[in-house]
């Protein structure tokens, strides 16, 4: 649909020179039937913009949606050409036999829709039902996707970026969708492994060279690679020690863009992290050191990873912090433990369960008194 789009508006380019070089002054008419077609096209260009500069992943988990919107913008520019009294133009018969043709596939364009993808739809379904999806299904999707390389995706979690910035905070559930697909395209990228093709000569060159890092690298406190990224209400990206000092300290505002943040809880940013690490074994840069993970093993089961170092950390500030502590760490072991099941094991043996149960409790008990002592309803 997008290539359609850009192919029928490209066939309207004779119409437009033709009317450049006529001296010929266009009537009422016209200029009303011109009008709406700048508005048609001016929707359209945006479109074709937002879909080649936008999250790719995105378009593909949500394509009805934007299918919807490529509809609605043949609809428009057919609606625009079908206004214009061509007979009143003076334009070769040429070119007005080009336009009606382009303004019939617009009209086509309208009743016929492009048949779905059945083998991307089955494998996106796979991918985020499955564990452990097939190297074969990742493979498809970063063919079909063109994620291919680790500069790809780099691209792709900018554009993810961007839109979590643009949601104002309050992301959909969308952000784990993506998050949870890309981090498993990267682990099949590095698989694939781009740079094998590479001569010696080339590779000592890389080893010996001194890279530029990604500017999302960085975090914009410490000014050093992040090892441990997190995402906070505003959606920028922090270092976690470095975000979490600076809340430490009284601060309610985002450092970089200074708006106030609408909650504490701090969202890890996997993607990133991933791709960081991944970005550092290409360039032949030591890894960011993983700090506080440890194996735990449950009787009859086989050892997995969590990181116990922030759970303590988070477990602490509910045990002994003020209510937003509490509520803000309260938050954040709710995304951990959404993770994944290693994460809920160690948020269970580290004895977090009483202490929500309390502090669930007492928010109750909280607002049932404030409730009786002022005859109001009570809300949650």
């Amino acid at each position: 649909m997008y290539s359609n789009l850009v192919r029928r508006v490209k066939l309207l380019n004779p119409l437009f020179e033709e009317l450049k070089d006529s001296e010929e002054e266009l009537g009422g008419d016209e200029v009303r039937g011109f009008e709406s077609l700048r508005v048609a096209l001016g929707s359209a260009k945006e479109l074709i913009r937002s879909v080649n500069e936008g999250s790719k992943l995105f378009q593909a988990l949500y394509r009805d949606k934007i299918v919807g919107k490529f509809q609605q913008a043949m609809e428009q520019t057919e609606e625009a050409l079908s206004q214009i009294p061509y007979h009143k133009l003076n334009i070769s018969e040429e070119v007005q036999e080009q336009i009606q043709l382009v303004h019939a596939q617009f009209k086509r364009a309208k009743r016929r829709m492009d048949s779905p993808d059945l083998q991307l739809e089955m494998d996106l379904a796979k991918a985020q039902k499955e564990k452990d999806p097939d190297p074969a299904i990742l493979k498809r999707l970063s063919e079909k996707l063109q994620l291919r390389t680790i500069n790809d995706l780099m691209k792709e979690s900018l554009a993810f970026h961007e839109m979590v910035i643009s949601s104002g905070g309050v992301p959909g559930e969308w952000v784990e969708k993506m998050s949870y697909l890309l981090w498993k395209l990267k682990d099949c990228i590095a698989m694939e492994n781009p740079e094998a093709d590479a001569s010696e000569g080339e590779k000592g060159l890389i080893k010996h060279r001194s890279p530029v890092i990604p500017d999302d690298f960085w975090c914009p406190i410490s000014l050093e690679l992040m090892k441990d990224p997190v995402i906070v209400s505003t959606g920028q990206t922090y270092e976690r020690s470095c975000i979490q000092k600076w809340l430490d300290v009284g601060h309610k505002t985002c450092p970089k863009t200074q708006q106030t943040l609408l909650h504490m809880a701090l969202t890890p940013n996997y993607v990133l992290k991933s791709l960081i690490a991944l970005w550092c074994e290409s360039n032949g840069i030591e890894l960011p050191k993983k700090q506080g993970n440890f194996r735990i093993r449950k009787s009859g089961s086989s050892s997995s990873d969590c990181d116990r170092a922030a759970i303590d950390a988070l477990l602490k500030k509910l045990a002994n912090g003020n209510s937003e502590q509490q509520r803000a760490a309260a938050g954040e072991l709710w995304l951990l433990a959404k993770r994944n099941a290693d994460n809920r094991v160690c948020i269970t043996e580290a004895g977090a369960i009483p202490l929500l149960v309390e502090l669930v409790f007492h928010r109750f008990t909280d607002a049932g008194a404030c409730c009786y002592s002022t005859s109001q309803p009570f809300h949650k």
